[in-house]
């Protein structure tokens, strides 16, 4: 298998994505904030710095709008729809944050759905450091994808 980022001469770059049909493509990303359940129960409404969970949703949306500001090869897209879900688990415990991201275009939104996971995971530590540190990032991942040339793809289908 060939790396699309890369030309025959191994020189990285952009992929040329003007011949690809414009189709509905979409993007579920997952990652988990894991803390101890008194650092969760800050996370769901007793923080001093108020409501961590919608900041996160903000800086989630926020993120993957600018995701080809941060990745350097990544196109620039018109994202048609960006929601983040977050599930406190206390079988973590912590929280499951899950990002979904539209688009009408040429290229697929999977780096826009990580980004913004994973920014939203870094916006819950940044509010709760204060009360734990030792909170780990993990399992950032696609889920599902659908639309474009490569088909659909399922995480474990």
């Amino acid at each position: 298998m060939s790396l699309t980022h890369f030309d025959a001469s191994g020189q990285a770059h952009m992929v040329d994505v003007s011949d690809k049909a414009v189709t509905t493509r979409e993007a579920v990303a997952q990652g988990c904030v894991v803390m101890t359940a008194e650092t969760l129960a800050l996370a769901q409404g007793g923080a001093k710095k108020g409501d961590v969970l919608g900041v996160a949703r903000l800086a989630g949306i926020m993120a993957a709008k600018r995701t080809a500001d941060l990745i350097p090869l990544c196109h620039p897209l018109p994202i048609s729809k960006v929601s983040l879900d977050f599930e406190p688990d206390t079988a973590l415990p912590g929280i499951r944050v899950t990002a979904t991201v539209r688009t009408t275009g040429q290229t697929g939104v999977e780096m826009e759905a990580l980004t913004a996971v994973s920014v939203a995971c870094l916006t819950i530590y940044d509010m709760l450091k204060a009360a734990e540190k030792s909170m780990v990032l993990q399992d950032i991942r696609l889920l599902r994808k659908s639309g474009g040339k490569s088909g659909d793809y399922e995480e474990n289908a």
